[in-house]
Order: structure tokens, then sequence, then C-alpha cells
């Protein structure tokens, strides 16, 4: 059925206006009270951090170790379809649209960076500014941005796409993940919607930190570019303006919209990785990748399962536990946008298509951009990290004088500010289809929410990000970045324990489901 068959999209008003109530409440308060909202969040944040940070390295390892070993087995070959349906989307323009939607412009903001935090506050001990820092540093950003984190956000897509595709629940919701366990009376009744409702505050509060990191880079982007002042104003109109480019893609569906600004997106990042790597330090920036690679392969158990007991650095609570979190508060949206372009197919396509696009794609940049920065630093001595740890937009100075580096600088700024505008518009586009869906009554697959719905949600995502922007007003970026992760953190808790339970229901219907009759000619079919 055509995407833009909309005739059977009827909106659900009660988890509608459930939605809107919740984001009303996250956004008011911090509004009202921005630094009383601040302080009690950054409690609750080193609390929760600190007592439940272990189970978010638990789940991420887990994960990863059931998804290799899912795809890998009989199970893997299951089409998530029927025999006669073909794939949607061609192979590049599938692993753009999973890539963009899964990342945003977060990636932007980390990948220049990250090595630095790393760099002068080094885990296991490492002295600061050594050579021991120095392989953490580059290693460690391929780790948490690498297999673990798409395997995060794999697990929800599997769960979600077996029981629509292949059971024919008329559900695309992120329920529909526990339909071995709640089966289709569950599904129609009030645990589905309370688990569709922790699921939209999750999504609201991942967006919201990412668009919420994003606005500053691309104000500053755009301030060092044409001279203007990057203050609140400007700061919010970048927000609204992003809105507007995903809410217009919104409204164009997901074949013209999505997949247009997806491929766009890949192929201005190639293009500025590209420029950086040859007219940059190429043999460093080449030996230090592959070094890298190899040191983050070789630590690969130490560091999915350190969680620092004896010293406490804090190292584990604030970038691991972190990550792990902002991706589980992100996976079941990413879960069910991949659910939704991976028709026809096979589970294990799905698998090691996302584990192998999604860190491979993460990695180019960490591997490019990161190690280029660090040669400007540490061979060239550009002092570039002396701001990064400032409270007022510190790292965005910082990436602004990286780029400024490059030759043809003003071209790679602008580039630089282009891409961040198109990962922001791909990753809200499928936030706002995704939530579209999420209260919509039902859908049968190919079907697409009604476009007022898609398009409302993409102003309303913007308006947890601008809340945040009052935390500091014109002032520390620092603040509104750890208030919205605090955010964060709390949402996706609830979220840990479902996928958990996701897992279960997924291997409870393979099993229920192999022993019927054909089962395994179906699998060797497919």
């Amino acid at each position: 059925m055509n995407e833009t068959t909309v005739a059977c999209s009827r909106t659900c008003k009660t988890s509608f206006i459930t939605c809107v109530v919740l984001l009303l409440a996250l956004a008011v308060p911090v509004v009202l009270y921005p630094v009383q909202s601040h302080l009690q969040l950054n409690t609750l944040y080193t609390w929760t951090a600190k007592h439940c940070g272990v189970f978010y390295l638990l789940f991420g390892l887990a994960c990863f170790i059931f998804l290799v070993w899912l795809g890998t087995t009989r199970y893997g070959s299951i089409k998530l379809g029927d025999e006669k349906d073909k794939v949607e989307f061609g192979e590049i323009s599938w692993a753009g649209m999973l890539f963009c939607a899964g990342i945003g412009a977060g990636l932007l903001r980390w990948a220049p960076v990250e090595w630095g935090y790393y760099y002068l506050s080094p885990p296991h001990s490492a002295t600061p500014r050594s050579v021991a820092a120095a392989n953490w540093a580059s290693a460690y950003p391929l780790f948490h941005w690498g297999p673990i984190a798409w395997s995060i956000y794999c697990l929800p897509a599997i769960a979600i796409a077996y029981p629509y595709y292949v059971k024919k629940v008329p559900w695309l919701r992120f329920s529909t993940s526990l339909h071995g366990i709640l089966g289709d009376r569950g599904l129609q009744g009030p645990s589905a919607k309370i688990i569709d409702i922790l699921f939209v505050l999750a999504l609201l509060s991942g967006t919201g930190y990412s668009l919420g990191i994003s606005t500053p880079l691309i104000s500053g982007t755009l301030s060092a570019l044409t001279g203007w002042h990057d203050t609140f104003p400007l700061r919010a109109t970048t927000t609204m303006t992003c809105v507007a480019i995903f809410s217009f893609s919104a409204y164009l569906g997901l074949t013209k919209g999505i997949k247009l600004l997806s491929d766009l997106n890949i192929y201005l990042s190639l293009s500025l990785l590209l420029f950086m790597l040859v007219v940059g330090p190429t043999l460093f920036i080449l030996k230090s990748s592959l070094s890298a690679v190899g040191f983050m392969t070789a630590n690969f158990v130490v560091m999915s399962t350190w969680m620092d007991p004896y010293t406490e650095s804090g190292f584990v609570e604030a970038w691991t536990v972190f990550y792990w979190a902002w991706w589980v508060s992100y996976s079941p949206f990413v879960g069910l946008f991949v659910a939704r372009i991976s028709r026809g197919r096979s589970i294990r396509h799905v698998i090691f298509g996302m584990l192998f696009y999604g860190s491979v794609g993460c990695m180019l940049f960490f591997m490019i951009m990161g190690n280029y920065a660090m040669h400007l630093d540490t061979v060239e001595h550009g002092r570039i990290l002396a701001t990064l740890n400032s409270d007022d937009g510190g790292y965005v100075r910082t990436i602004i004088q990286i780029l400024d580096s490059l030759p043809l600088s003003s071209l790679a700024v602008g580039t630089f500010c282009a891409i961040c505008v198109v990962f922001c518009a791909t990753t809200y586009d499928s936030a706002s289809y995704i939530i579209a869906s999420a209260v919509t009554e039902s859908r049968e697959p190919g079907v697409a929410p009604a476009r007022w719905n898609r398009v409302f949600w993409a102003f309303a995502l913007a308006a947890l990000p601008i809340a945040m922007l009052c935390i500091d007003g014109n002032k520390q970026a620092r603040t509104t970045e750890t208030a919205m992760q605090s955010i964060l953190l709390l949402a996706s808790l609830p979220i840990l324990l479902i996928g958990v339970l996701s897992a279960c229901s997924l291997m409870l219907q393979l099993h229920r489901d192999s022993r019927v009759s054909g089962f395994h000619d179906n699998v060797q079919q497919r």
C-alpha cells in the first residue's frame, strides 16, 4: 500500500493528549524555575548514575552478545515480511536513513573534541597528556559510538519488526516489541499505552538533548561566518529554522522527505571527511586511526565491563553510563524507524547491517575529525584544548578553531554548519514520524500517519531544547547540556527494563513459532 495513503490512520486522542501533557510537564517547570531545575536534575543524575550505572553496562554488553548470537542462528534467515515482499529502499539509502536517524548532530558535537576530554582527564589512572592518555583518548570514542551502541539500537528494531511484519500485528509502536508477552489483547490494553507513553518521554528527552547540543553548534558556526552575536535570540531562531525544515520534510513523507535529506547528508559528510583527510596530516590520521581500532578491539571487554570500583574517578558515570543511557532512551525511536524501513530484509541483514553501517559511519567521523584535531594540538601545538572545558560554549569555539585551521576555512565551516542542520532535520523528521505513528490507533505496513500529526510533532519537539536554553540564557552552554543529560538518564531507566523484556518477548515468539509445522522450511526459504 502506498505510503501516502492515510485514510486508515486515525489518531488516538488519549495517547496524543497524554504525550502533549508530558511535553509541557517537562518544558514548563524548566522555563519557570531554571536554576532550581538545574540543581535538582544534576543531583538526580549523580545519584542515578552511581547506583544504576552497572545495569547500563550489563545491558549494553548483553545486547551485543545476544544479537550476534541471534544473527548467526537459523532465526537470522527469517524474512521480515511476506515471501513476495521486496525491500522498499536500496542498500545505500537504507544505510543512510538508519545512520542519520540514529545519530543526529550530536555526532558533530563530539567527533572533533571528545578525545580532548579523555586526553585531559584520562581513564584507567593514566597521566593526563601522556602517551597512555592519547591511546585511551583515541579508542574510547570508537567504543562509545561503536557496536554496543548500535546493538542497543538494534534490539528494539528486531523485537518490533518481527511481530509487525511476520505476525502481522497492526500497531507500529514500541509496545509491539512485547507482543510475545502481552499478546494481541494486551497490546490494546493500559499496559501497552503506558509503555508507549514512557517511550515518548524517552524520545522527547533524547531528541531534546540532541537538538539542544546542536543548536549552539549551528548558531556558533553561523556567528563565525557572518559576525552575528551568538545570543539566545539567535539560538532560538536557529532551533525554529531547523524545525521548519524538518516539518516540511515530514509533510513530504518518508520517501520524498527523510530519504532525500539522508542521501544529501551522507554526500555532504563524506565530502567534508575526505577533504579533511586529504588536506590534513593524512599519514598521521591513517596511523592513529588504525592504532585506535586495534587498541579498542584489544581492550573491548575491559571497556565494556570497567566500573572503576577502587578509585571512583567518575569517568564511567560521566561518559560510558551517560552514553549507554542516551542510546537506551533513543533506542525505541531508532528501533521503530529501522523496523519501518526494513520490510523485505532478513533479521540477519538488519542486525549486521546496523552494527556495520552504524559503527563504521561513526568511526569515520571520529578517526578523521578527532585525529586531525589531536595532531593539531599535540604535534602542531595548536593549543586547541585551552577553552574546551569552559562553561560558555567552549567546545563550540574549539570546533570552530579546528575548522579554521583548514584551507578554505570558510567553506569548511559552512559545510559543517549545513551538515549540522541536515542531521537535525533527518533526526527530528524521523522522530516526528515515529511519535505520530505511536499516537495512531492502527496502521497497516506502508500506511503513513496523518500529515498534520507529523507536522505538529515536528514543531513540538523543539519545545524542550528551547526550554533548556532558558536555564542559561546567553551564557553557560555546558549547564544546559548537563541538565538535558540528567533528564535523558532518568527517562531511560524504564526503557532499560522494557528492553530486557522485549528480548525475552522476541525469544518467546521465535521459540513458539519454531515448533509450528513448516517453520523450518520457511526459515530456509527466507
